[in-house]
């Protein structure tokens, strides 16, 4: 793939139709909510702002994924329906779902959030992994230094050793600061990240060059 291993500025509903069809092994992607995220600071998330537009993105994932392989989504909860929605549109179908307890509340209303939730979409019938990972992962607080939303690399780390071999392409289209880019660098992966925001791009790109000095290139 011509944009292997690099960051790439832009909307992905328009990079990803120029990507190849059946050219990536598995997708890890933290979509924005589409709830009108504003952080203690201030902070927004561009396309968060409740429009379910930006969700047809996942008509390509499904594309440009090769069969018989997943992706792993993460999303909000109180706009499930718009979510399975373009899932199935695009022709996923849920297999599993992962849920993170944090140990301290983020938000607090009718309940305490104490947790985020991805599902485990199936593109045709992927094999299953030789060892599954456990449904309940524990969270590691990234901090959020880089990005209102950023993920940290050790959460995202087990799905991609589960779910892809080493070498393989992980392509993640909502990109933010790269965590998911590091975690595949850092299990041998290859990686495609696609970032809407030039800050963003630029800070994944600095953190990619220097996870690219601790890489582990041998099977993991």
């Amino acid at each position: 793939m011509e944009f292997l291993n690099s960051i790439i500025q832009g909307d992905c509903r328009q990079v990803l139709q120029t990507f190849p069809s059946l050219s990536v092994d598995l997708v890890v992607t933290d979509p924005p909510y589409l709830v009108n995220y504003r952080d203690r600071s201030g902070r927004t998330v561009k396309n968060d702002g409740g429009e379910t537009g930006i969700l047809s993105a996942f008509s390509d994932m499904y594309r440009v994924l090769k069969p018989n392989s997943i992706c792993v989504s993460f999303y909000g909860w109180n706009r499930a329906d718009e979510f399975f929605k373009a899932w199935r549109e695009a022709g996923f179908r849920p297999v599993a779902h992962i849920v993170w307890k944090k140990d301290y509340t983020s938000k607090a209303a009718f309940v305490q959030y104490r947790h985020e939730q991805a599902y485990v979409l199936a593109k045709g019938n992927p094999q299953l992994p030789a060892k599954p990972i456990e449904d309940v992962q524990p969270w590691a607080y990234s901090g959020n230094r880089a990005h209102p939303t950023e993920k940290a690399v050790s959460i995202l780390q087990p799905i991609i050793r589960s779910f892809s071999r080493p070498g393989a392409i992980v392509l993640d289209p909502f990109s933010g600061s790269g965590s998911t880019a590091v975690a595949a660098a850092l299990c041998g992966r290859s990686y495609v990240g696609v970032e809407l925001e030039a800050d963003y791009c630029a800070h994944a790109r600095t953190r990619l060059a220097g996870a690219a000095k601790y890489a582990v290139r041998k099977p993991t």
